[in-house]
């Protein structure tokens, strides 16, 4: 990332671009989950996760669990302005699947990838399933 001052602080990023990678970061979180998973059909079954409905519900469920600073950015990235939504989604469900993304990309670029496996897991790990040791 070079040596510039804005690596150290990602709250200095566009909501949109930290969207754009946190896009990319829950995506890698859905297919690791799906392979650990055994799932036969790992790219078809990923559909079910990466759309803004689930992700819009994921926010719902995570959200008690944020501290202010993670709820702020997922506020930033809730906000931005879109000129489009898909048909498959209500404005509101695609608003907060981009703070969802915005916050998963703040989260990454912070270092914070123990967090981001902690929400991901509550949001989608079964807790009543034996880990394997």
């Amino acid at each position: 990332m070079g040596n510039n001052n804005i690596s150290e602080n990602p709250s200095l990023y566009s909501p949109a671009n930290l969207a754009y990678l946190g896009d990319c970061v829950f995506e890698l979180y859905v297919r690791e989950y799906l392979v650990k998973k055994h799932t036969q059909r790992p790219s078809v079954e990923s559909l079910k996760y990466v759309t803004a409905h689930v992700q819009s519900e994921v926010i719902e469920k995570i959200m008690p669990l944020l501290t202010e600073e993670e709820e702020r950015e997922f506020k930033r990235g809730r906000n931005l302005g879109h000129s489009s939504v898909p048909k498959s989604s209500t404005p509101s469900e695609y608003r907060r699947a981009t703070g969802l993304e915005a916050l998963f990309g703040w989260l990454y670029l912070s270092g914070k990838h123990d967090r981001l496996r902690e929400l991901f897991d509550y949001a989608f790990v079964d807790t009543t399933e034996e880990k394997p040791e």
